[in-house]
């Protein structure tokens, strides 16, 4: 990967092709399925050829049919709640699949497309969806921490990781740091990026040349709050102000999130700190299963984006250059349907957490007020036992 420094946003050259900004978005791979030349960041994906952009496509497929497999398990009641991510695939791959093993990630509660590049099985990041667990899987594993409810909660959390990793790389050389540096990546979207978390983590950042990468994905919504209520001017501009790059990247071209994701990783590694990516893409369902997103917007605006899917925007490409044919998309659809099928007998397979569990978890040791609770519950609970088998309540 070529080491081309760090420049700033006015520095990038980068093409303005967005409609609604006059700021620079990074593009590589166009609605129409062209490669395009960008003066720095086309030096971050020249490695990338026909058999990395099949397994993109592969984990595309896949990252959708996992998304729609879990909406179809909560309508029928399996899930309590599901968090879409449809659209927002080539933004969350293409950055995932930019990071090292030994980097960290600090997810929201959308990244599937993420947790799919860091080896996270996806039937166990349903255990918190169907309220089973508190997580689901190990993030000493995957070095993919759990997914955080709490809007923002995770960007400080990332933050001060990174100050951590700083330190402990404080007497390191800078060959060591580029060669085998930790970063770490902060995952967010528009609606968080008007939480005080998230203003307050870039200040430490920034004071402290925490190698974190702030990865914010714009998908124009806010649950029902269009993004121009969030915010005047494009998310990226922001980084100025707390004196690091921001930088805007068509979140729907997985090509474009790949470089733009490693050029920011290799400054955070190399010691030079934290940059911005705000990714432009669209969410295509709703905010969640909670959600009704005919109430604010419209069909209209909805099809607007729909010429710029990114799973349809790679394809048309790979069609285009001979680099897949109808036996490769019929193969990957066979995979994406024993993937559903795995999916859905481990979703039902989950057991149910006992009472006394979910009392020994509230504090790490026993507490007089639990204890008092959770026999009132066992009684509570008996009784509806005896009155189920002709006894008194």
């Amino acid at each position: 990967m070529a080491n081309t420094g760090s420049p700033s946003p006015a520095e990038t050259g980068g093409t303005a092709v967005a409609e609604d900004s006059s700021a620079p978005l990074i593009q590589l791979l166009d609605p129409d399925g062209r490669l395009r030349d960008d003066p720095v960041f086309s030096a971050y994906a020249q490695d990338v050829d026909a058999e990395m952009l099949r397994g993109f496509y592969r984990d595309i497929a896949l990252t959708r049919r996992f998304d729609a497999e879990a909406t179809a398990l909560q309508r029928q009641g399996a899930l309590a709640l599901w968090v879409p991510c449809r659209g927002q695939e080539a933004a969350q791959i293409g950055s995932g699949r930019a990071t090292r093993p030994t980097d960290y990630i600090f997810p929201t509660y959308r990244e599937h497309g993420v947790a799919l590049t860091r080896g996270v099985d996806f039937a166990e990041m349903l255990r918190i969806f169907r309220g089973v667990s508190n997580g689901g899987w190990d993030p000493r594993e995957n070095r993919f921490h759990m997914y955080t409810m709490v809007l923002a909660a995770q960007v400080p959390h990332a933050t001060g990781y990174a100050m951590g990793v700083a330190q402990d790389q404080s007497d390191w050389t800078a060959e060591q740091r580029e060669r085998d540096g930790e970063a770490v990546v902060a995952y967010f979207g528009d609606g968080a990026s008007s939480e005080g978390d998230i203003h307050e983590s870039m200040v430490f950042a920034a004071s402290f040349d925490a190698p974190v990468v702030f990865f914010c994905q714009n998908n124009q919504w806010a649950i029902s709050v269009p993004f121009e209520v969030q915010s005047k001017v494009p998310l990226a501009e922001r980084a100025a102000g707390y004196g690091f790059p921001g930088v805007r990247v068509d979140g729907n071209d997985i090509v474009a999130c790949l470089a733009v994701t490693r050029w920011a990783l290799e400054r955070a590694r190399r010691g030079e700190g934290p940059a911005l990516i705000e990714a432009v893409t669209y969410r295509m369902s709703a905010h969640t299963t909670a959600d009704d997103p005919t109430k604010y917007r419209t069909s209209d605006q909805e099809q607007s984006w729909v010429h710029r899917d990114p799973m349809t925007r790679l394809e048309k490409h790979l069609r285009d250059t001979g680099q897949i044919d109808d036996a490769f998309l019929a193969q990957v659809e066979r995979d994406a349907d024993a993937l559903a099928a795995d999916l859905r007998s481990k979703a039902f397979s989950f057991p149910d957490p006992s009472l006394e569990d979910s009392f020994n978890n509230v504090y790490a040791e026993s507490h007089p007020l639990i204890r008092e609770e959770s026999e009132w519950f066992r009684q509570y609970e008996s009784g509806f036992a005896d009155h189920q088998t002709g006894g008194n309540r």
